[in-house]
């Protein structure tokens, strides 16, 4: 089914890690229909290891430049600029993101049409500038988002993460590759985000709990996937270097096919969204440290069975369960159908 007429341009920009995997898929489609996909992706959060991993053709615009509001702001603009002389020569016909701020304010000066995924209800938006079109989660449905944009929302089943982990082929060797016994509970954890605006430092208190809580089990091993290279590896080295010596936490110095390893693990703690939400796409089980405002997704998860909320202390030792799991062959994970109803809106403004 072609959705697009040919010789189009679109503009895709990766301005964070979970976006890599999560448009592959979708660039792959557009490709497929002929078009030219435009990749931009910003150099930081492992975006550039990740697309490098996808082997994905890109241009490597702008950095991120910390947690202080004031420099956020500045950041947005400059990469922004960027954006402008990078892209300028492309021409693009549209431009898509899942919250790229930047992408969004340069498509509104060059009037460019431009689509805005996102599947967090709290993420702050830019003040007067209304993207063409919304494409969200139908949890978000009531989500009040409808007027930022000039034709609404769309709405897709499921989740995001449904796009590509139905993908995912298992592959063990990354057990071998990062030194993991198999005798060993394997838990994946993904520290909060806290240089990001939702965040809340109350994530930071509970994610030293856990895997102090973690750390105290002698057939427990972790695996840290770091969101700040430069200043998690070195507080987590500081605080726990004899488990990072006897590796019974390993920080892996390179980026890893995240996806895959969530799969091989016994269990999964984050403190942000996507890994949760993979987790739970895979049927994996997960537990989220996440303390901002609760978006709906993860409600929604919640109320599924699909993630448990750990709120406080207390939470730590009542509720996560420290065991293996049975790894069956992976069968149909996540859900086809939202590539396709997401392609579908696409399609509206470039058919």
């Amino acid at each position: 089914m072609s959705l697009l007429r040919p010789n189009k341009t679109i503009w895709i920009d990766l301005d964070n890690s979970p976006h890599v995997p999560f448009f592959v898929p979708i660039i792959g489609e557009l490709q497929k229909m002929g078009h030219s996909v435009v990749i931009t992706v910003r150099d930081t959060f492992q975006v550039v290891g990740l697309a490098d991993l996808y082997k994905l053709s890109y241009l490597k615009v702008g950095k991120h430049y910390g947690a202080l509001k004031l420099m956020k702001i500045i950041g947005t603009v400059i990469r922004s600029i960027q954006l402008a002389s990078a892209i300028r020569e492309y021409r693009p016909d549209v431009a898509i993101s899942h919250g790229s701020r930047s992408l969004q304010l340069v498509s509104s000066v060059f009037g460019i049409p431009s689509v805005l995924l996102f599947d967090y209800e709290f993420a702050r938006s830019l003040p007067f500038i209304r993207p063409v079109m919304g494409i969200v989660p139908e949890v978000l449905r009531d989500s009040g988002g409808t007027k930022r944009f000039k034709r609404g929302l769309r709405m897709y089943s499921g989740i995001k993460e449904d796009v590509y982990v139905s993908s995912l082929k298992p592959d063990s060797s990354i057990l071998k590759e990062l030194n993991i016994s198999s005798d060993k509970i394997l838990v994946t954890i993904r520290p909060p985000a806290n240089e990001a605006h939702y965040h809340n430092p109350e994530s930071d208190v509970l994610f030293f709990k856990v895997v102090s809580f973690l750390g105290a089990h002698d057939n427990v091993q972790m695996v840290i996937l770091l969101r700040n290279e430069k200043t998690q590896r070195a507080l987590i080295v500081r605080h726990w270097s004899e488990w990072v010596r006897d590796r019974r936490i390993i920080i892996p110095d390179r980026v890893v096919d995240g996806l895959n390893l969530i799969w091989h693990s016994d269990f999964v703690i984050s403190g942000g969204g996507t890994m949760n939400r993979e987790a739970a796409a895979l049927r994996v089980p997960v537990y989220s440290i996440f303390r901002g405002a609760t978006g709906a997704v993860d409600k929604y998860l919640t109320a599924k069975g699909r993630l448990v909320m750990i709120e406080t202390d207390e939470d730590v030792k009542r509720l996560i369960r420290v065991s293996k799991r049975d790894k069956v062959e992976k069968g149909a994970m996540g859900n086809g159908e939202v590539l396709n109803q997401i392609m579908a809106a696409i399609g509206e403004l470039i058919s």
